[in-house]
């Protein structure tokens, strides 16, 4: 009952507080107006730069980014080697499907990005002309592409050369009107292809398992066997490295010295991450034995976070601008424990006539932080709105980010609590100042 009692008086003195806050704002609205003013500058610079770096500094696919690995092999001959460089980011056509058939990790993957024009079954429709994505089976698992409709096809289908294809929801949308279009079939540069699984709609932020096609690029429209898109000759786009004499040969066929394919390997756990390292570094050594490869064993295996950090996915101008946000933010909180220091200053004779009348060191510390606080959600609901404008603003920008620019839950919430903390932080000194306040020295001058 006791503690009751004294939960219950706690309650009561926060809201005398706060009573007090509300009166002190009306006595001095300008001065009041212009710290919340000022906090919610500082806010919404901050939250804007902060929001638009932790969208694109995020974790793609968190719970499996440290299993997932991109690899990289040295398959290039000896013209400007320089020993310890680093190889080029993606395989040989022969290196990787050499790999996926060995099959050593838990999962694998080899691919190459594209673009193919797809003819809707409504007369009189022109082909759209979508994204899409060469892969093998292991795709959907490895990333945690999400279904709609369906599933993937499987490694029988790769080694059959199988004419199937998994569809986003909006391509779906466009072509058959948002049904379940699992069996229908779809002619993809005027080869027919069969549907077998339609995803839900999927971003992942970066395009992190082919940067090539840009780093914040929407996922694929389309998804089809890599076997199958070289058998039918539906032709792909993206970087492409070559060295050597390909006689004439096409830069995607089997044994051509070009690497164009992104090659990826889930281990079971981290730990897996060395053993594997080393049996890429002997299959190099067998490649050099056998002729193909010139250069001593250099490969890479990043987890995904390395590799993003490696690829310098992370534009250099965000991380800057956050830099400034936060200078600018610190520079509105110089300010506002100024105006706060002047406004206890005017206070004086009213803090000293409380104390006459009872009130402690530590009453007065609460009032004048309670005051603090109660300035911070003000200019906090200020920099929300502010925040708003400049992500719309970020939003109209050209950059390949600026559609991701949007505040969720987590940063809303992040947004009052780190306007309330920098008011209490500024409201520190007034505060300090005010509990110091001599009651005595006050009542001689009133």
């Amino acid at each position: 009952m006791a503690r009751d009692s004294t939960t219950e008086g706690d309650h009561l003195m926060l809201a005398y507080y706060f009573d007090l806050a509300l009166r002190s704002f009306k006595s001095a609205r300008a001065l009041s107006l212009l710290m919340i003013l000022a906090l919610g500058l500082g806010i919404g610079a901050c939250m804007t730069t902060l929001t638009v770096y932790h969208v694109l500094s995020g974790d793609p696919i968190p719970g499996k980014s440290d299993r997932l690995f991109n690899v990289e092999l040295d398959a290039a001959n000896m013209i400007d080697y320089q020993p310890g460089q680093e190889p080029t980011f993606q395989l040989t056509r022969f290196d990787a499907e050499t790999l996926l058939r060995a099959a050593h990790a838990k999962r694998q993957v080899m691919m190459t990005g594209a673009h193919v024009p797809v003819q809707p079954e409504t007369a009189g429709m022109k082909p759209i002309v979508a994204s899409a994505r060469y892969t093998s089976a292991d795709f959907f698992a490895m990333f945690e592409a999400p279904f709609l409709y369906g599933s993937g096809w499987d490694a029988a289908a790769d080694s059959a050369q199988a004419r199937v294809v998994v569809i986003s929801q909006s391509l779906n949308d466009k072509i058959f009107g948002g049904e379940n279009s699992v069996g229908r079939e779809l002619m993809v540069r005027r080869v027919s292809m069969r549907v077998v699984g339609v995803l839900k709609e999927w971003r992942p932020v970066p395009h992190y398992y082919d940067l090539t096609m840009g780093n914040y690029e929407k996922s694929e429209d389309l998804f089809a066997p890599f076997s199958t898109a070289i058998a039918l000759k539906l032709g792909a786009s993206g970087n492409m490295d070559c060295w050597g004499n390909t006689a004439g040969a096409s830069p995607r066929d089997l044994n051509t010295p070009c690497s164009w394919i992104q090659y990826w390997v889930e281990l079971e756990s981290a730990d897996q991450a060395p053993a594997f390292r080393n049996y890429l570094t002997q299959y190099s050594e067998e490649q050099r034995r056998a002729g193909r490869f010139e250069r001593p064993a250099n490969v890479r295996l990043r987890n995904v976070m390395d590799w993003l950090v490696y690829r310098q996915v992370l534009p250099g101008d965000v991380r800057l601008q956050l830099w400034l946000a936060f200078g600018f933010l610190l520079v509105c909180l110089t300010n506002t424990v100024g105006l706060l220091l002047a406004k206890c200053l005017r206070r004086s004779g009213e803090i000293g006539v409380r104390r006459a009348l009872g009130a402690t060191r530590g009453a007065i510390f609460s009032q004048f932080l309670v005051e603090a606080g109660t300035l911070g959600l003000a200019g906090g609901l200020l920099g929300l709105l502010l925040a708003a404008a400049g992500l719309w603003l970020v939003r109209q920008s050209p950059a390949e980010y600026a559609a991701l620019a949007q505040m969720d839950w987590p940063m809303l919430a992040l947004t009052l609590g780190l306007a309330l903390l920098a008011s209490l932080v500024a409201g520190l000194l007034p505060a300090w100042h005010a509990a110091g306040v001599t009651p005595a020295q006050q009542l001689k001058t009133q």
